[in-house]
Parts: C-alpha cells; sequence; structure tokens
C-alpha cells in the first residue's frame, strides 16, 4: 500500500514545495517616464501650469503676498528653475490640489509650506521670526 502512495506523495510535495517555497514577492511601483527632447518643453509648460494652479489657491497666495512676492516675481522664478525643480514642485502641487481628509490637509499645508521657503530661498528674502 506504501508503495502505491509513494508516487502521488511525492508528486503532491513536489507541488506544494513549487507553489509555496520558491515564490518570491512581487514588487510593483510606478515608473517615472522617459520624454524625448522635442517633448520637454510641453511637459515643462504642462507642470509649470499645475504649479501656477496650485499657487493661485488662496491660502498660497496670501502667504507669498505676505512674505512681499509679487505674481511678477513669482512667474520670473519659475521660469528660471530647473527641469527637474519644475518637476519636483509639479508632484508636491498635485498633492496641494488633491486635498481630502485631515492628514490630507496637514500634508497639503507642508507642501504649501515647502513652496513658500523654496520660492522664498530663490527670490533671496529672509523670514525672521521674532
Amino acid at each position: 500500500m506504501v508503495s502505491r502512495l509513494r508516487k502521488p506523495l511525492l508528486a503532491l510535495g513536489i507541488a506544494i514545495y513549487l507553489s509555496c517555497l520558491i515564490v518570491s514577492p512581487a514588487v510593483a511601483g510606478m515608473v517615472g517616464g522617459i520624454t524625448s527632447q522635442g517633448a520637454s518643453s510641453g511637459v515643462r509648460q504642462d507642470e509649470i501650469s499645475r504649479i501656477q494652479t496650485a499657487l493661485e489657491t488662496q491660502i498660497v497666495a496670501e502667504k507669498l503676498k505676505a512674505y512681499g512676492l509679487t505674481p511678477g516675481e513669482i512667474e520670473q522664478k519659475l521660469q528660471g528653475l530647473s527641469d527637474e525643480q519644475i518637476h519636483m514642485l509639479a508632484r508636491a502641487s498635485d498633492q496641494v490640489l488633491a486635498g481630502g481628509d485631515a492628514l490630507g490637509v496637514v500634508i497639503a499645508i507642508l507642501v504649501i509650506v515647502l513652496l513658500v521657503v523654496l520660492i522664498l530661498k530663490l527670490s533671496d528674502k529672509t523670514v525672521v521670526v521674532k
């Protein structure tokens, strides 16, 4: 009787081994797109427009106005940023516009502060807290 079950048990053991022990975890993630040189200006303009949409929100506009920045200065600084900086700000501004729950609000405020600090650094302005 044992010899009769030897082959099916061996096959079952191999199947369990192959299905349970050799499986590696799947790792997934978003991969950024690679643009050609000709399309980079269009992508840059799209990202600048997303940043400008975030800068037009009431909270950001009030903060920038409180620091003495005019819309013309902001526009000038945006045009002077590198492609990597524009991409970073566009990703951050997408999170600002997303909004949502309380965690989203905290993240949005942090992103707004990041935008304000970056623009202040680029315009050589300083903030003194007394």
